[in-house]
């Protein structure tokens, strides 16, 4: 552990300018920041000034608000361990599983959400979001659609449109989820799936 310390204590002593970094490149204010994550506004602020170490739940609200791995919000040195350790963690209720690491390649997560995640509250930012539902069955608003998917169907939709999935209320469900900034491309979804799915169509 000994020397190990100092690289972890000079990632967390940066970790606040890069936090910083991040919301000010999204333009985001700490006001809109809060919102998103659900982390409280002075919570952030002293997160950002390095009055507070940020926890992995902190962090990875904030990584899927931001759309970059966890490695890339701290700043973590590279390592020779080719295996890679996945941490879950909770937002919102959601047990969330980062699947990728690089920031500016497609974001990748498996999500578990629980039966009582029912109430909608749409949100909007740029990219495109395609979902694949592992088990149970998800229910999906896209602008003034609504629509219940079950397991191995397929939806990909508009981010800029305002946009929502949780559960029925019946059942936890389990997805995976693939964003893409704007250039890059989500996967095509196989021509049964797109069939037995209305959602699949771009909002």
């Amino acid at each position: 552990m000994e020397d190990t310390s100092p690289v972890i204590t000079a990632v967390l002593e940066q970790a606040g300018p890069r936090l910083k970094r991040f919301r000010l490149q999204r333009r985001f204010t700490l006001t809109g920041l809060a919102a998103a994550t659900g982390i409280s506004k002075s919570t952030l602020s002293r997160l950002e000034n390095g009055q507070r170490r940020p926890t992995l739940e902190l962090l990875l609200a904030l990584s899927l608000v931001y759309r970059v791995p966890l490695d890339d919000l701290v700043g973590a040195p590279e390592v020779g361990d080719p295996r890679v350790r996945l941490k879950p963690g909770r937002v919102k209720g959601r047990t969330v599983i980062p699947l990728t690491r690089q920031a500016e390649s497609m974001q990748v997560w498996k999500i578990v959400i629980p039966a009582g995640n029912t109430n909608p509250d749409p949100r909007a930012h740029d990219g495109q979001e395609w979902i694949y539902i592992l088990s149970g069955r998800l229910r999906l608003v896209v602008g003034e659609r609504d629509w219940v998917l079950g397991a191995g169907e397929v939806a990909e939709f508009d981010t800029t449109v305002p946009h929502w999935f949780g559960s029925t209320g019946q059942e936890p469900a389990e997805i995976l989820s693939i964003f893409a900034r704007p250039g890059e491309r989500t996967p095509a979804p196989s021509p049964a799936s797109a069939a037995s799915c209305p959602a699949t169509a771009s909002s």
